[in-house]
């Protein structure tokens, strides 16, 4: 699992030209689903986007996460940060089936309304051609992978050692 962590101003998703959803401050996910992702990554992935320490209550040190602030989080599918390149070419094939990705997609967002405000958790429009725009703030961009490729070996995660770090 992939995604892309931007603290944002505000950000907004249309499809066609009409808003589907925005939001004020907070985060802008960018979420890409592998088809090796199980939902105990993505449970672990929601912990550590939650608690991820983007924000700063005074000017010297950044020490509160997204609940801290109570802002909003605007979550986006994008299938393409599962890419390989080849060449010149992207290559998807890591990229979860569209119908598993979008029953996992829906899961993480469950589990993020489940352990915040779930009317603070806002969506884009699964599997559509969307337009993002996005204010950055600062700009603050972290890329979270889960389960982290520096941990693995052979191939293979060591899952519960990725997660003791959580």
């Amino acid at each position: 699992m992939k995604v892309v962590v931007q603290r944002v101003l505000r950000a907004k998703v249309s499809v066609d030209g009409h808003e589907v959803n925005s939001i004020t401050k907070g985060l802008c996910l960018l979420v890409g689903l592998q088809k090796t992702d199980e939902k105990n990554d993505i449970d672990a992935m929601v912990q550590k986007i939650l608690k991820l320490r983007l924000f700063n209550q005074d000017e010297k040190k950044w020490h509160c996460n997204v609940m801290d602030m109570n802002y909003e989080i605007l979550s986006i599918s994008q299938f393409t940060l599962c890419y390989k390149l080849k060449g010149n070419k992207l290559d998807f094939h890591m990229a979860m089936p569209s119908g598993l990705a979008m029953q996992n997609y829906q899961y993480f967002l469950d589990t993020l309304r489940k352990h915040y405000n779930p009317n603070k958790i806002k969506d884009g429009a699964f599997g559509e051609m969307m337009e993002v725009e996005i204010v950055n703030d600062g700009p603050v961009t972290v890329q979270l992978e889960f389960p982290n490729p520096e941990k693995c070996t052979d191939g293979k995660s060591d899952k519960l050692g990725d997660m003791d770090k959580l």
